[in-house]
């Protein structure tokens, strides 16, 4: 099947109330026997057929009473609130997972959601630095969340990890970090010294490019 022409690449972060290293990315059920967190993505570069997305922000919130492959999931969109009309209908499109084939990350983790709360369009601050595996993003009276780098818990000194999935639907690589965060609008949850991840993410119709 043909679809449209489009594009989404950039940094990207994530966290979860898992313990590090995420039993998701392994097919084992989740550390607390139920799983919720929330993900960010800045767009550095993107289009939507000849819409242009670039430095665009987006990020959602997520919570399944159980190991996610069974379902019954709820999530909340948060789109930046300088996307213009064109670029909000692009990237709801994307994130609703139209125009992409049913196997992308966008379309994977909608099968698994019942409930989706109204899309909040917001801004959203971000940064990331890969390298240094620091990051932090927030939606003012919504999320918010940092992460930073793993530490021995002797020593204290930072400790590298990252997870490979040569055929991961949603990273390929990803540094692995110390996740924080919170939620104070529909999702309401306090998380630290959990599960985070880093990467520089592309997307397309058929899914992660590697």
């Amino acid at each position: 099947m043909a679809y449209l022409d489009w594009l989404i690449k950039g940094p990207k972060i994530g966290s979860c109330n898992c313990a590090y290293g995420c039993p998701c990315e392994f097919n084992a059920p989740p550390t607390n026997g139920h799983c919720e967190g929330l993900e960010c993505m800045e767009i550095e570069e993107g289009h939507f057929g000849k819409v242009r997305l670039d430095g665009l922000r987006f990020a959602a919130a997520y919570h399944w009473p159980g190991p996610i492959h069974l379902g019954g999931g709820m999530a909340q969109g948060f789109i930046d609130e300088r996307a213009d009309e064109a670029q909000r209908e692009a990237l709801m499109k994307i994130l609703s997972g139209e125009e992409q084939s049913p196997d992308t990350v966008f379309n994977v983790y909608g099968s698994i959601v019942d409930k989706e709360f109204d899309t909040v369009f917001a801004p959203i601050a971000f940064a990331c630095d890969l390298d240094q595996r620091t990051a932090h993003f927030s939606v003012p009276g919504h999320l918010e969340m940092s992460i930073e780098p793993i530490r021995n818990p002797v020593t204290g000194a930072e400790h590298r990890a990252s997870i490979r999935l040569p055929e991961g639907f949603e990273f390929r690589e990803a540094e692995m970090a110390s996740g924080r965060f919170k939620g104070s609008g529909e999702f309401k949850y306090d998380h630290c010294d959990c599960y985070g991840a880093l990467w520089y993410g592309a997307y397309g119709p058929n899914g992660v490019i590697a």
